[in-house]
């Protein structure tokens, strides 16, 4: 008997969400279909009829939540206003009756909300789409909700971040099940990385606060124009023309943080822009972007978007120099 995988259909379907799931569990890396299948996949929504989804076109669905009574594994794509909307009881019910029964239960981007509606998740760790992370976890107190991440493995109970997220975690579990070169084939096939580790942000853009409108946006604009300096916060506060004690509220109370966490992430910002658009080598990106040396570069970029430098520009890399 193959592994069956169940993807549950919610009203709302992001259909990309699902085709993440379809393209992994789904197919076969051939062209002609011959490869043995290592899964048993099905589509299964709300009374087994017609899914509305997200983009604007209907999903003909045939099987009905009994489906989920034979699942090995139950997956749950993201869905409209997931975060303002509950999942109807019965599906509750299911996904709580699938996982007594020892189905493993994953979820791709919003698709956590179903997941911790049927409380699922409760005292354990999981993740969402980055712009939903703060709705997670306020709406789920018991959640430990890992932000800048792209999927968290609790066993049998997992969850991703986003949209292509989705593919990572889909192959991080093929790989568990049947090895790397499944999994790497399955990436071959899909034309994407093989392996992401899930420890990975989510790359949520780290541009700094607009200050454009603040008491302090000639300072901070002159900042941004010397960021290859070693700026001091009585820089900052000379060019202010103000005490470093004031300078230091006045930040708090109208960008909101800092100067030195300021000055962190506008370094970061232009580190990022340096990367994704040129071949400099690491010691001239931590310069023009004021950090002492690649070394330090590197410890801050990991510790902010937990991966390296040059991890960073192999994937976002957007023009290629003569």
């Amino acid at each position: 008997m193959l592994h069956r995988v169940v993807a549950l259909a919610l009203p709302g379907l992001i259909t990309f969400d699902l085709s993440c799931l379809v393209q992994i569990f789904g197919c076969v890396p051939d062209l002609d279909g011959d490869e043995p299948r290592r899964y048993d996949f099905v589509v299964c929504g709300p009374g087994g009829r017609k899914v509305r989804t997200s983009d604007g076109f209907d999903l003909a669905v045939t099987h009905d939540l009994t489906a989920l009574g034979d699942a090995d594994t139950v997956a749950v794509p993201g869905y409209d206003k997931a975060w303002s909307l509950a999942p109807p009881a019965q599906v509750v019910e299911a996904l709580r009756d699938a996982t007594a029964r020892g189905a493993r239960v994953l979820s791709i981007c919003v698709g956590a909300f179903a997941l911790a509606h049927s409380g699922l998740l409760d005292d354990r760790r999981a993740t969402t789409h980055w712009a939903a992370i703060d709705r997670l976890a306020v709406q789920f107190p018991a959640v430990s909700v890992v932000p800048d991440v792209l999927y968290v493995d609790e066993g049998d109970v997992l969850t991703s971040a986003g949209l292509a997220s989705g593919l990572d975690l889909a192959l991080h579990v093929v790989r568990a099940d049947h090895g790397a070169q499944a999994a790497a084939d399955l990436a071959r096939w899909n034309v994407v990385a093989p392996h992401r580790d899930g420890a990975q942000a989510q790359f949520i853009d780290t541009a700094i606060t607009d200050t454009s409108t603040t008491s302090l946006a000639e300072t901070c604009t002159w900042a941004l124009g010397h960021l290859d300096r070693s700026l001091s916060l009585a820089d900052l506060a000379a060019h202010a023309a103000m005490s470093e004690r004031s300078l230091l509220r006045r930040f708090r109370e109208e960008i909101g943080t800092s100067p030195k966490q300021w000055l962190l992430r506008a370094r970061l910002d232009h580190a990022r822009r340096v990367l994704e658009t040129t071949d400099l080598a690491m010691d001239e990106v931590a310069r023009q972007a004021g950090f002492p040396s690649p070394a330090a570069l590197r410890h801050q970029f990991t510790a902010t978007l937990g991966t390296t430098p040059t991890a960073y520009r192999r994937a976002f890399r957007t023009t290629t120099t003569a």
